[in-house]
């Protein structure tokens, strides 16, 4: 068997118990069959997914060769000599300007907000990525209809990024076998899988670069402050007075760190009833604009509990791209305020 045959039998092979082939999912590297000892390079960042893969070669073809040398690809060593928040390093150059995109807690929609601050910004022209940095929860990749794509790499050994919607795109989600692949990663290895998108991924140059944080106050958010010159934050909170409690934990977190806030997103802050019109309040009322007044920084508008705004999300159909114009407006005017209120470099 030589190399063009092991690949054309391997790229045929079945992912452990999903219906997806090795070749669909872009699992294979460089393959080299040389006097009967065969090469096998697995493109994997998860360790989890290299054994399956590993396993399941050595299964097959362990008789059919004289050696077996199944290897992951290997990645350059990081620089893991962070800096810190008031000078911090620039491990994006590319990227004119960087939006951060977070909240106190969870479920507050922040990453639905991400997606769309990202392609209203696109919509006026501008060249915009977007970098789901929520490693135990990605969601951008079903957000912008890019889940089913895994990464590449080009011939400068550079991460291929998704597009959809006029954005580039990188996430964990689209490195795992599956979408429902945990990464039980140590928060150290999650932060230097963050720091290789912004390094070794293929961005080309933009004018924006949003990030979806992950929920809180944790590593994550102190080494984007640290190994990132942040343009500005975006506070995504609910109405509700437990969302509002953490994201001011969030607010004085970008106090200490010197990051300036460009405001903030009152997400799911009414509901209007289909048949009677009537609106509803129901996680409160006010509570982004009680933050935003109590820390002096800006309200940048409210986004209403819409049926159809969580429709178009689960399909990757973002609804200021395809939604109708009341909605687009929501998040449009948004993205208005941000750039009002941030000395941004365009």
């Amino acid at each position: 068997m030589n190399s063009s045959e092991l690949k054309k039998a391997l790229e045929s092979f079945n992912y452990p118990d999903i219906d997806r082939s090795l070749g669909d999912l872009k699992l294979l590297g460089e393959i080299k069959v040389v006097n009967n000892s065969a090469n096998i390079e697995l493109l994997t960042i998860s360790d989890d997914s290299y054994l399956n893969v590993k396993k399941l070669i050595e299964e097959n073809f362990s008789t059919k060769f004289d050696t077996l040398n199944i290897t992951k690809k290997s990645l350059a060593k990081k620089d893991t000599n962070y800096g810190n928040s008031s000078n911090p390093n620039n491990r994006a150059p590319y990227a004119k300007n960087i939006i951060a995109v977070t909240s106190g807690k969870g479920g507050v929609g922040k990453s639905t907000v991400s997606v769309n601050i990202a392609i209203a910004l696109a919509q006026k022209g501008f060249k915009v990525g977007i970098l789901d940095a929520d490693v135990y929860g990605p969601n951008i990749p079903r957000l912008t209809n890019t889940d089913l794509q895994r990464i590449k790499w080009d011939d400068n050994d550079k991460i291929i990024p998704a597009e959809n919607y006029g954005l580039k795109i990188m996430s964990v989600a689209l490195t795992t076998p599956t979408m429902d692949t945990p990464l039980v990663w140590r928060s150290s290895v999650a932060v230097n899988a963050l720091i290789q998108f912004l390094e070794d991924v293929a961005w080309g140059e933009l004018d924006f670069m949003v990030i979806d944080m992950p929920p809180g106050t944790g590593d994550v958010q102190l080494t984007m402050a640290q190994e990132l010159p942040i343009t500005a934050a975006v506070l995504v909170t609910t109405p509700q007075l437990v969302a509002t409690d953490d994201v001011s934990r969030a607010v004085m977190m970008f106090k200490d760190i010197n990051v300036h806030m460009a405001g903030v997103v009152e997400n799911m802050s009414f509901f209007i009833a289909p048949d009677t019109k009537n609106r509803y309040d129901i996680f409160g009322t006010g509570g982004g604009e009680k933050i935003a007044k109590k820390y002096e920084i800006g309200f940048l508008g409210g986004i209403p509990l819409d049926m159809n705004i969580r429709e178009a999300s689960d399909k990757g159909e973002p609804p200021v791209a395809l939604g109708n114009d009341t909605i687009k407006e929501y998040y449009q005017n948004i993205v208005s305020n941000i750039l009002d209120n941030t000395d941004f470099n365009l």
